[in-house]
């Protein structure tokens, strides 16, 4: 067995992709409308479905909003230097909401942004 994917929902299925394609660098993998259903599917990420977990952006058409709950935490990155990648990603627009520095009580370097609809990722230094 393997994860195979997470889904999150989105208000605005551009925005949402430009955010995790221009803002983190993914590549989208696939997209399908489903007329009938009234919504799109579109799958993310890093590297190849048939080796890679990737995040299934799901946009139900005509949905302006969506309450995100207390219980999502947040998704996590690796990255070579938490610090530059902060950088990157303001410059490319992205909300840095922590900035890159050690974890409390440990010395992993983390940081988080946020996507347009305000869900957390969480970039993790690779040590």
């Amino acid at each position: 067995m393997r994860i195979l994917h997470t889904m999150i929902r989105v208000v605005d299925l551009e925005r949402s992709l430009r955010f995790y394609t221009e803002v983190l660098g993914m590549k989208l993998m696939r997209r399908k409308d489903y007329p009938e259903g009234k919504f799109t599917l579109a799958f993310i990420g890093y590297g190849d479905e048939s080796e890679n977990a990737v995040i299934e952006l799901t946009h139900n058409w005509g949905v302006s909003s969506y309450e995100l709950g207390n219980a999502f935490g947040h998704i996590a990155i690796a990255v070579d230097d938490a610090y530059k990648a902060c950088e990157e990603i303001k410059s490319r627009g992205g909300k840095v909401t922590r900035e890159a520095g050690p974890m409390k009580f440990s010395a992993t370097v983390i940081a988080f942004v946020e996507d347009p609809d305000g869900y957390k990722l969480e970039l993790v230094q690779r040590k």
